[in-house]
């Protein structure tokens, strides 16, 4: 396998939902509820929202409404308790063999803290896979826009050309092209064809995917000093 020698430092971002864990799923039958419920006047409403953190969810389709804002909100906080954080294929063996090449890894999240305690209460191994985890609470523009994936390269102090970003949605694989970095889609949530304008490559899962693929689409050879 190659290694980086000094000097060659560069970072894989990966978001969470649809990307590590399979539970996109999941939340679209949460939030697909909450838009009949709610906005019935909107078509796939769980569509519109993903990659957006609570706090946007709320200021753009529930502002003024405590009621309700407080009524989700406890509604998420026990679903997300009881939900299923199943991996997606092959991802944990390619996280384990990013760290053996020496690749600086940071989940790139718009889940909160508490959601992600839920997370490592279901996988006490999770925080061993990454160097940083970083989560809503770290930037006040969530996804489409780039802000998030800039913070990822910005705590590894590498420029967005080092920088590789896995997504699943939308909002978040445009904020990856926004941030100006490379974009592997993942088709666990959008089908293939829907995501491909938006990747510079897309796959099914993990199993396939390599860390010589990751150098090469980085551009990144064995003679690079």
């Amino acid at each position: 396998m190659m290694e980086l020698s000094k000097g060659q430092e560069v970072a894989a971002l990966f978001d969470l939902d649809g990307v590590v864990f399979d539970t996109e799923l999941q939340y679209s039958l949460f939030w697909g509820m909450k838009g009949k419920t709610y906005h019935p006047e909107m078509e796939h409403f769980e569509n519109v929202i993903k990659g957006q953190t609570l706090v946007q969810i709320f200021d753009r389709w529930f502002a003024g409404c405590d009621d309700v804002q407080r009524k989700i909100a406890d509604e998420l906080e026990d679903f997300e308790r009881n939900m299923a954080y199943d991996y997606v294929p092959g991802v944990e063996d390619f996280l384990r063999d990013l760290r053996r090449a020496g690749i600086r890894t940071a989940v790139v999240t718009s889940s909160n803290d508490d959601k992600m305690q839920n997370v490592y209460q279901a996988h006490p191994e999770f925080k061993s896979y990454f160097d940083r985890i970083l989560t809503a609470e770290f930037f006040s523009r969530s996804k489409p826009e780039p802000d998030c994936y800039l913070l990822g390269a910005e705590v590894f102090g590498l420029p967005v050309t080092r920088c590789i970003v896995f997504e699943d949605s939308f909002n978040g694989l445009k904020a990856g092209r926004a941030a100006g970095m490379k974009v592997v889609g993942l088709s666990t949530t959008n089908a293939p064809d829907q995501i491909q304008a938006l990747c510079d490559s897309v796959i099914p899962d993990f199993r396939d995917f390599y860390v010589e693929k990751l150098f090469e689409m980085l551009a990144w050879t064995d003679n690079n000093d």
